[in-house]
């Protein structure tokens, strides 16, 4: 059972949007913190978007998204997460910001006050060395779409506490996810796989031998993914996928891990995926996968 009452979420992007659906349906009061008031209004018409999907397949009711949206509220000014009992940091794949976030809520929140980090594949004894709270800092690594998929890659730093530890994996369970332990390496595990793997994918298209949507439809059908990766890139966004090669480079030089000239051409192009309406493939609007 969790002691976890109120989670913060820092970031309104694709990830942090899905987090905070996850507690706020968990019964979790949820509070966002972005720096960005228009990025905070698209996540929550986003999130609004979501639930009405949710009612349309009677997966449920009015009355309950009524209570999971009393639930989740959000703000601009970093003094509000002092509310939390934990604060999840869900912003860009870069340490430098990573731990601007973290000093600033440092100096907001009490020394009891958990953060935990959304990375998937930066040190979390790094992103620790930069809290102020180096034993109260967890890896809770969110599959994306976060509000649909259950896996979280739980980290500890070196010098994570167990008792910190066992308070976010409490929280992880209590809001229906399903925690695995992993050590601090480079791309925990679903990464170490997923990075090399997509760029392969991406070689693919940029060598001419298939089209995205013929890779796609071999990877569903003879491996039983339900996403391709190419879908899944767009999904994610190439900007943030670049972050994250790069990041997973860097730390173990495995060539497979090196982004693909492909995905440095789309970005100046404005190519991102979903949220730019183009990617692998085209888009009409930018509602949040799922519902």
């Amino acid at each position: 059972m969790s002691t976890i009452k109120t989670v913060g979420v820092a970031g309104s992007g694709t990830m942090g949007s899905g987090i905070a659906i996850v507690a706020a349906r968990a019964g979790f009061r949820t509070i966002v913190y972005d720096v960005s008031q228009p990025s905070l209004d698209r996540a929550r018409k986003q999130t609004e978007g979501f639930f009405a999907k949710s009612v349309e397949r009677k997966k449920l009711t009015q009355a309950q998204v009524d209570t999971i949206l009393g639930n989740l509220s959000s703000t601009t000014d970093i003094a509000t997460m002092a509310q939390c009992d934990i604060v999840i940091e869900a912003v860009f794949e870069n340490l430098k910001v990573k731990h601007e976030l973290l000093a600033k809520l440092d100096a907001v929140c009490p020394p009891e006050t958990l953060f935990a980090s959304n990375t998937s594949t930066l040190s979390i004894t790094e992103i620790a060395a930069g809290s102020g709270r180096d034993e109260r800092v967890i890896g809770m690594h969110f599959c994306l779409p976060a509000q649909l998929m259950k896996l979280v890659e739980m980290s500890p730093g070196l010098r994570t506490s167990d008792e910190a530890f066992q308070a976010a994996w409490d929280l992880c369970k209590a809001m229906g996810q399903i925690p695995v332990k992993t050590k601090d390496n480079p791309g925990f595990i679903l990464n170490y796989f997923l990075i090399p793997f997509n760029n392969d994918a991406i070689r693919m298209v940029e060598a001419g031998l298939a089209e995205p949507a013929e890779i796609d439809r071999a990877i569903k059908t003879g491996l039983g993914y339900a996403m391709g990766p190419l879908e899944l890139l767009d999904l994610v966004g190439l900007d943030t996928h670049l972050l994250v090669a790069e990041a997973l480079y860097a730390g173990t030089h495995e060539p497979r891990n090196q982004v693909p000239a492909l995905v440095k051409r789309m970005i100046a192009a404005g190519h991102l995926g979903r949220k730019t309406g183009q990617g692998f493939y085209k888009y009409s609007g930018n509602a949040m996968f799922g519902g």
